[in-house]
């Protein structure tokens, strides 16, 4: 058992990789309960269109913020000692990145938090979010769990459930999941650090989330106009919803669902009193920004009125 958590800081490791991952680092290394002695974040890697090398969102912040970074994409052999010698009790995960294998689940006499964002056992995997609004949940939430070696199958200790907005995106709701479930995760750390909490299996039916690519962005404009909006939000701002036109990549912002406009065909662009419509399997939907090949973002109204003819353009 780690020692009392209040006479002195519970020493923790934090592993995260991605800028969802930022605000919960930063909300432990603020709350005086803990004290964070080493972050773990996946190595360096390629970024922009030069591909330069740079160190991930969560290795950078905790450079800012004075924390000795281990870098490594797989947490295995020395390194196992290397996490020991951090002087830690239990780990806090969220989104590092990889699975850990048994030896490494061992290290740390409290073992390591999980905080994922979805309600357990639903969506496991890498793309909670994005795969649940892409599903068309109205109501998300994040779950802490203590890791073991299946696919956050763990026990949980404790969750919390937010509600989609209508102007909600993916990046909107990690965001605002990634904010709201600092709070959860420490008060986690600290209760199963102290024995005052004891997780429990998860229950119900699950449902998996794999990891999205880019062409899970791909819009099908012969489904629903409902659907056709999941996904679309789901999908923004990675990997980014799109369509063809002219044989090239079309960039799409969030979509509106538009049920009194009716009569265009699916993938069909037309201009109505300044609004921008697209013909679905059911009604229209309304975009809202666009971005054509090789141009810069834009306003879907500025887009169409530098179209000759909006009645002729059709995405593929």
């Amino acid at each position: 058992m780690s020692p009392d958590t209040n006479q002195q800081p519970l020493k923790i490791l934090y592993a995260g990789t991605p800028e969802t991952a930022v605000p919960p680092l930063e909300a432990l290394h603020q709350d005086p309960r803990i004290e964070i002695t080493a972050v773990l974040t996946r190595e360096d890697a390629p970024v922009g269109r030069k591909k330069v090398m740079a160190p991930s969102a969560v290795g950078r912040r905790a450079d800012e913020l004075g924390l000795p970074v281990i870098k490594a994409n797989r947490v295995r052999g020395e390194l196992l000692d290397t996490l020991r010698d951090t002087g830690a009790s239990i780990a806090a995960v969220v989104a590092y990145g990889a699975l850990l294998p048994r030896p490494a689940l061992e290290v740390f006499q409290d073992g390591w938090i999980n905080l994922h964002f979805s309600l357990l056992p639903q969506w496991r995997g890498a793309a909670p979010v994005q795969r649940a609004l892409m599903a068309g949940d109205s109501v998300v939430g994040a779950t802490t769990f203590v890791l073991d070696d299946g696919m956050d199958t763990g026990p949980v200790v404790g969750s919390l459930t937010d509600e989609v907005r209508p102007e909600d995106t993916s990046g909107s709701v990690l965001d605002r999941l990634a904010h709201e479930g600092s709070p959860l995760l420490a008060e986690s750390l600290l209760g199963v650090a102290s024995g005052r909490v004891h997780p429990t299996p998860q229950r119900g039916e699950s449902t998996a989330a794999p990891k999205l690519t880019a062409q899970d962005g791909r819009v099908d404009w012969s489904h629903p106009a409902v659907a056709v909006a999941h996904r679309v939000r789901g999908v923004t701002p990675e990997p980014g919803a799109w369509t063809e036109l002219d044989g090239q990549r079309f960039k799409l912002d969030r979509v509106i669902p538009a049920p009194e406009i009716t009569g265009i065909a699916p993938g069909h662009v037309e201009l109505r009193e300044k609004r921008v419509f697209v013909g679905t399997g059911s009604y229209a939907v309304e975009l809202t920004r666009v971005q054509p090949n090789g141009k810069k973002p834009m306003a879907a109204l500025d887009w169409a009125r530098g179209k000759q003819n909006t009645e002729q353009v059709a995405f593929g």
